[in-house]
């Protein structure tokens, strides 16, 4: 699945959902691929009852199958000014992590590899919902959008799903795929939420 050049993301809808769930689909084929659930303690999840959600813990955890063992997990701790969002693969070693930017009217975040090396940013708009990942030499390496024409967009009609595209990166694509699908996914489910 970390292979991909490109993933749908399809939100689980729900009326008095506690966590979030998401399906991760081949674009052109709608099959399913992967399942992103949330795997935040349980005390946390309470929590959000009484302080506001972007400060408090969440995991998410990254599966092939429902009840398989994550491939990647995306864990932020507590939260005040700036996120810092560590993403962990399936041998629970970090591979890099995402900082939120301090002041931003676009919203966006800093891609890090495991050597403290800022390798991408995530720039953007909350309001179109348009966001290019750019490499640290300015090139753009991928997108995330909900404007998508292909197929998805006749299937899937609600305001949660969106398409992540990542161009080619030759031999280090399994690496880079890992941390721009879980930086796809942390706009929706760790830094929007703020929003």
């Amino acid at each position: 699945m970390l292979n991909r050049r490109t993933y749908f993301i399809r939100e689980h809808a729900g009326v008095f959902k506690l966590k979030d769930t998401y399906d991760i689909l081949d674009p052109e084929t709608q099959e399913q691929i992967g399942y992103a659930t949330e795997a935040t303690p349980t005390w946390a999840v309470w929590l959000r009852l009484l302080l506001k959600k972007h400060m408090l813990p969440v995991t998410i955890a990254i599966r092939e199958q429902p009840e398989a063992a994550p491939v990647l997990r995306i864990e932020r701790g507590w939260t005040f000014l700036r996120s810092k969002v560590h993403i962990v693969d399936a041998r629970d070693q970090r591979i890099g992590y995402f900082k939120s930017k301090l002041f931003t009217l676009n919203g966006g975040f800093y891609v890090f590899n495991n050597q403290d090396e800022q390798i991408a940013e995530v720039k953007g708009s909350w309001k179109s919902w348009d966001f290019q990942f750019v490499a640290a030499s300015g090139q753009e390496i991928g997108v995330v959008t909900k404007k998508w024409s292909g197929l998805g967009q006749q299937l899937f009609t609600t305001a949660d799903n969106y398409l992540i595209s990542i161009n080619d990166m030759g031999e280090q694509q399994a690496a880079s795929s890992a941390l721009l699908l879980a930086a796809g996914l942390a706009i929706d489910t760790v830094f929007h939420e703020r929003q």
